[in-house]
Formats: C-alpha cells, sequence, structure tokens
C-alpha cells in the first residue's frame, strides 16, 4: 500500500478530506527547513580525519576493519578474513550494482550467491550506504538491492564501504536520503534503513557481554578508499 493510500484511510476514518492547499504547502515548508540538531565539533574535520574517527569508533564497538585500495583488492581481503576466522567461504552478497563490478573471479575458491539471507547462511556480504563517523555506525539502508536480512541473519556480516561514502554526523545520512529519493521517480524514502554500530551484542543476563545476540556476532568492514570504486 502507497504511502499516499495510508494517508488517506487515516484521513477518512477520522472523517477528514484532503489538507488544504496551504496546509500542504506548510508542511512540505517544514519538512525542507527544520531545525538542525547540534552537531558534534569531534565531526567537523577534513574528510579524510572523519574517515580515520570512523574506522576508530568502528573498531571501538567491536567491529574490525580492513582498508584496501580500490575494488581489485576487495576478493583477496575477504577471502584472507574468511579464512582468518576460519570461516568457509561461500557467503550470500547483496545484488547491488556496485557489488556485481567487484572482480571474484580473481579468487576461484570463493563462492558466492546472491539474494536475501536464509537461515543457514552463515557468511552475508552487504552494500554500505554510509559510515557515520560520530559513533563508528553504518547507514544500510533497505531495498531490493540490500535485503535487510544480510544485516540480522548471518553469524558474520562483511560490510563493503567507499570511503568516499563516509560522513561526519547522523543528520548527513539523512539529508543525502533525501535528496536522492527527492530526485528520483517515486520520491519516497526506504522502508527501513538501519544503524549499525558493532556486531550484535547483550549485557542484558548477569550483566555479561555477549556477541551475536540479537544479529551477527561479527562485524568487519571493507574500506574501498578509490572514490570511482564504489
Amino acid at each position: 500500500m502507497s504511502r499516499d493510500a495510508i494517508l488517506g484511510a487515516i484521513r477518512r476514518g477520522l472523517r477528514r478530506g484532503p489538507l488544504p492547499d496551504d496546509q500542504a504547502m506548510a508542511v512540505r515548508a517544514r519538512l525542507a527547513s527544520h531545525p538542525r540538531h547540534l552537531i558534534p565539533a569531534r565531526t567537523r574535520i577534513p574528510h579524510t580525519e572523519q574517515v580515520d574517527l570512523f574506522l576508530d569508533n568502528a573498531r571501538r564497538e567491536f567491529a574490525t576493519t580492513m582498508r584496501v585500495a580500490d575494488i581489485a583488492a576487495i576478493p583477496e581481503a575477504v577471502a584472507d578474513y574468511l579464512a582468518a576466522q576460519n570461516l568457509p567461504s561461500a557467503f550470500v552478497m547483496a545484488p547491488h550494482p556496485d557489488l556485481r563490478e567487484i572482480p571474484w573471479a580473481d579468487r576461484p575458491l570463493l563462492r558466492l550467491h546472491e539474494g536475501r539471507a536464509e537461515p543457514d547462511d552463515l557468511v552475508s556480504v552487504q552494500h554500505g550506504y554510509a559510515g557515520i563517523a560520530e559513533t563508528g555506525t553504518l547507514a544500510l539502508p533497505s531495498g531490493p538491492d540490500r535485503p535487510t536480512t544480510l544485516n540480522l541473519l548471518c553469524d558474520t556480516e562483511i560490510v563493503i564501504l567507499s570511503a568516499c561514502n563516509v560522513v561526519g554526523a547522523y543528520e548527513e545520512v539523512w539529508d543525502r536520503l533525501r535528496l536522492e529519493r527527492t530526485n528520483a521517480a517515486g520520491r519516497f524514502l526506504p522502508r527501513n534503513v538501519m544503524l549499525v554500530t558493532g556486531p550484535s551484542r547483550s549485557a542484558d543476563i548477569e550483566s555479561t557481554l555477549e556477541l551475536g545476540a540479537h544479529g551477527p556476532r561479527r562485524l568487519h568492514i571493507v574500506l574501498v578508499d578509490d572514490p570511482t570504486g564504489m
């Protein structure tokens, strides 16, 4: 059901018609000029320093990271990580066009299939929409080319992220999403956006930290420096 259909059903239930033009314009103006929250000063730094801050914060939250020069180095980085963790060389990958450009055939022992994750998939490879330096967080919008199950079902998640997609603060991610989706056909935001900071963990039981409580127990970020690569 579309957004307009849902809002229309709510208005009918409340016995209200469409918004008058002046009210609709006021709503659109409010959305376009919403006040900004305070932006932490530590994120107002040159982009190269934002990238370093993102990686540092991600590692503080139990993620592991690998930095590579370009997409040609990704297959080796993924293969080396899987071998170091004693994991199988098979994984499920998001059907994203950037990931399809990676020369996976250079490492023929890697076995991949595209699509949603299933309960028996141990490793997933996801496309990173953005990295947030403020907290070392990954922004992962849902969509046909980024199935959300890849972020939840597998014991190990590998995220391929371009360094050019690292931003300072959370607000920049929403700005980018709104701009992209406003300029695109349909003009809608993703159904959900997962903000992932490190692997899943919980200390609810006797204050003992357990990794993999509600999702992947391992989160590995492969950061690609070449801005034309992803």
